[in-house]
């Protein structure tokens, strides 16, 4: 097998040190373009990548030489897994890498939410001292429902382990998960029971759309949302119509359907977004720290080692 890995991709060079040791040569082009990996991809038996363009089936029939496929993150939704699967053309990822980082991220986006820190924060920075109409509200005692028990899932249940909060979970593709954690439930307790619901799901035509008007009219108490997932998940007027009419009391959120400039900002929605007061938003970050860079490269890594077989 010619042992060569395009590194297509802004990666740790945590992978290709490890990936070097292994035999493999690896030709780092963080900048190469998607035209000019269609130029050369035949000449690779692996290609590493983040998010730079998607690995359709132009980008996987390119890669006519191609064993495998690492794409450096958490989720697979820029590549066609399944029908670079029907290349037998393996297909790996790191969502062990920067499970720590989406966790903390909503959990620090849930305690500014209910300390109303970002209006607290503006006020004063304005002149305004006004204490009472910042007083916040205790996570103790509340109910906490994940959507999707992977990797951030079950790490965002542990990290709240200390703040004395009954954390539930639904996951439509896995059972008998209870454990001192969290309690398994299904999707009718959850709208019964939730106070905040954080999504921690893949992109996939099922989940596309999930939250939408009809979802959230289910639930039975107004609901704190979170959404560290994937943009296309959270229909988002229909978070701002529940923020309009009581059903949602807060939202934070780090994906959008639509993001970067300037296409974000052109959309009907945009203005009353970034206007809504009750609602903190980041720029896709939540599972992007310092630390997260270096560890899911250590873990696509540690994968590769792992398909020593395919030589």
């Amino acid at each position: 097998m010619n042992k060569r890995i395009l590194i297509a991709d802004n990666l740790h060079p945590a992978f290709k040190i490890e990936a070097e040791k292994l035999g493999y040569v690896c030709d780092d082009l963080p900048l190469i373009s998607r035209s000019e990996t269609l130029e050369v991809l035949k000449n690779y038996s692996g290609l590493a990548i983040r998010t730079r363009f998607q690995i359709d089936r132009e980008v996987i029939d390119a890669g006519s030489n191609l064993k495998f496929i690492a794409r450096a993150g958490a989720g697979m939704d820029n590549v066609d897994e399944e029908y670079a699967k029907s290349k037998k053309i393996i297909c790996i990822n790191a969502p062990e890498g920067n499970r720590d980082a989406v966790a903390e991220h909503v959990i620090g986006m849930l305690l500014s939410l209910l300390n109303n820190l970002r209006k607290a924060d503006s006020e004063v920075r304005n002149g305004i001292w006004d204490r009472e109409a910042n007083r916040g509200w205790e996570l103790k005692g509340r109910t906490l429902a994940i959507i999707g028990y992977g990797n951030t899932g079950q790490m965002l249940a542990r990290k709240l382990s200390g703040f004395q909060v009954k954390v539930i979970a639904y996951d439509k593709y896995k059972t008998g998960f209870s454990d001192q954690f969290v309690e398994e439930v299904s999707m009718e307790q959850v709208v019964r029971q939730a106070d905040i619901l954080s999504f921690h799901i893949p992109l996939t035509y099922e989940t596309r759309q999930l939250f939408n008007g009809e979802y959230l009219f289910h639930f039975k108490k107004p609901i704190i949302l979170l959404n560290a997932s994937r943009g296309e998940v959270v229909n988002t007027k229909a978070v701002l119509s529940g923020i309009r009419n009581g059903k949602i009391s807060a939202a934070g959120l780090d994906v959008l359907e639509i993001e970067k400039f300037p296409a974000l900002g052109e959309q009907e929605w945009y203005n009353e977004l970034k206007d809504c007061p009750n609602l903190i938003l980041s720029p896709h970050v939540a599972g992007w720290t310092h630390e997260s860079y270096r560890k899911i490269s250590e873990v696509l890594a540690e994968k590769l080692k792992q398909l020593s077989f395919v030589d």
